[in-house]
């Protein structure tokens, strides 16, 4: 790939780390509350998917989302009002971590059901399919959904109608505590998927741009009129599953070998290698991204908090 996209590629994965480290220490401090799910580790994947979308394609993701609602371009100040509760979030405070939505940037959700992302993806790309649309929605969801009634139902359904949708398979090998081995018969999950007649290829999902290169691939593939394309991404995340995740079902060994292709050093050592980037341009890359997060934190901070009296709001669809 061309330095520029390695560039963009890097600097999209450390902006989507230091806001999720920035959200351990917020809360810690009991200024975020509620689940909070991290991305750490499985960056590159965002970062190659959202890199080859356009505007008018959709998203429709799950509850570990910040790193791909940062990726979409959603701003982080509005992602970080968002996880404070405060009414200029981009749910408007409603949602918090799990439930981020941007309907002007098509980006549909954060889902807290494990699957639950599914039949709105595949609701959206016949949708763009009636409308004879160009484009593509992204459906992005974990290895653990794989294993839920809507996947076989929705792959079935996009293939039968040759729907213009991308499923991207996040497989990070734990659904929540529960090993990828002890859930499926067959871990080839690229394999179940093409079952259904859907063209599959699995990716390492520590290469951003692998991941770039085979989204894509599959975006060309799908607006050519090939129907539904399943990528799965090969991916690793280095926390729990949660903030209340006491994560004793992994060993430390395990997670320092998958440390070990960190995405994010391993990225930047090659652009420095080639003479695409020097340390200095890492150096002030980070301290953009710290200023916009203490931008964010101190808006969120001191955003409003929705009034008890619009409690019933959005509820229930407005009658004349």
């Amino acid at each position: 790939m061309p330095d520029q996209e390695r560039i963009a590629l890097l600097r999209t994965m450390m902006r989507i780390r230091r806001f999720e480290e920035r959200c351990v220490r917020l809360y810690s401090a009991e200024k975020i509350r509620g689940f909070l799910h991290l991305y750490i580790g499985e960056e590159a994947v965002a970062a190659g998917v959202f890199h080859a979308l356009g505007p008018q394609d959709s998203v429709v993701s799950t509850y570990r989302e910040h790193g791909h609602a940062l990726a979409r371009g959603i701003p982080a100040a509005a992602l970080m009002a968002e996880m404070f509760g405060r009414t200029t979030g981009c749910s408007g405070g409603r949602g918090g971590s799990m439930h981020l939505f941007d309907a002007e940037r098509r980006f549909y959700g954060g889902n807290a059901i494990v699957g639950g992302g599914l039949p709105p993806a595949v609701g959206l790309a016949l949708a763009d399919s009636l409308r004879e649309s160009a484009a593509v929605t992204v459906c992005l969801f974990g290895d653990g959904a794989v294993a839920e009634g809507e996947f076989h139902e929705c792959l079935n359904l996009a293939a039968l109608w040759q729907l213009p949708i991308l499923f991207a398979c996040e497989n990070n090998r734990y659904a929540m505590g529960t090993a990828l081995a002890r859930e499926h018969a067959a871990t080839d999950l690229a394999l179940r998927a093409a079952s259904y007649g859907v063209v599959s290829r699995p990716v390492d999902g520590m290469d951003p741009q692998a991941v770039a290169l085979a989204t894509r691939r599959a975006l060309r593939s799908i607006r050519d009129g090939g129907g539904p394309y399943f990528l799965e991404l090969r991916t690793y995340r280095f926390r729990a599953h949660s903030l209340y995740d006491a994560d004793r079902y992994r060993d430390k060994s395990e997670i320092d070998r998958w440390r070990e292709r960190d995405p994010i050093p391993a990225l930047a050592t090659e652009l420095l290698a080639g003479g695409a980037c020097a340390e200095s341009d890492l150096r002030d890359w980070e301290a953009a991204i710290e200023t916009e997060l203490d931008e964010a934190v101190a808006a969120a901070e001191s955003g409003p908090l929705e009034p008890p009296g619009d409690l019933t709001r959005h509820v229930y669809a407005e009658t004349s």
